[in-house]
């Protein structure tokens, strides 16, 4: 994957090339698609470290091409969509987008957006002083960037990662939701704290997370969530 790259597929060439613009002067390569397929192949063939998804696009959406990508990837998606309806956004959310811009945007918005992910995934792969929790039956490795539930790999988008491996540094402490966007999300991030719900609900449906499990993360109602390690 390259350090530098980011892929940008829109069906509209002046997208493409505000885009391309702005993530020029910060350095970055750029590599553009003009539909859905096109995009798929092109992520494959390159390994950019970014990829940023129109919603609507021929051949295929950007709903389906993020299906496909993260189907083999865990590149980091930032998808953009003309429509602000609450569940186009937790559509993208749901198959794996890390983040979302609603059109019209603010390039430096989309710019700020970007870096800040890409300053995430910078630190993980860095290592840090731990990397890695083990549970009963959960094991989460931050420098190989994977998780195992009861002996079973388990894929998590980036966002995911980053949710669960904050909450499970801190067993037992509670945090906001507002805590949760500024500390996963980063302080450019200017979502609303439902996003925090769906990724939580995705999380606990990939690590098996029930009633008999040793470790959850537990609701706590009218304040946020926690990872809790039960005795």
């Amino acid at each position: 994957m390259s350090d530098q790259t980011i892929l940008i597929a829109d069906d509209d060439a002046n997208i493409r090339e505000l885009l391309t613009l702005y993530l020029k002067k910060e350095g970055y390569q750029i590599v553009e698609a003009a539909d859905g397929a096109e995009a798929v192949a092109k992520t494959e063939q390159l390994k950019p470290c970014m990829v940023i998804l129109d919603i609507m696009m021929p051949k295929l959406d950007g709903l389906e091409a993020c299906r496909q990508i993260r189907k083999s990837l865990l590149v980091p998606i930032i998808m953009l969509t003309a429509r602000a309806e609450d569940e186009d956004r937790i559509m993208g959310l749901e198959i794996g987008a890390d983040d979302y811009v609603t059109k019209p945007f603010n390039p430096r918005e989309v710019v700020a957006r970007v870096k800040a992910i890409l300053r995430r995934t910078s630190r993980q792969t860095a290592g840090s002083d731990v990397e890695v929790l083990r549970f009963p039956e959960l094991e989460i490795n931050l420098s190989e960037y994977t998780v195992t539930s009861y002996g079973q790999t388990v894929s998590l988008t980036g966002k995911e990662m980053d949710l669960l491996w904050h909450l499970a540094s801190h067993p037992g402490r509670v945090f906001s939701r507002e805590q949760l966007l500024t500390s996963v999300w980063g302080f450019e991030y200017c979502g609303e704290t439902r996003t925090v719900d769906t990724h939580i609900k995705r999380v606990r449906q990939k690590i098996g997370a029930r009633e008999d499990t040793p470790w959850d993360i537990k609701t706590v109602w009218g304040v946020g969530y926690k990872f809790e390690v039960k005795q």
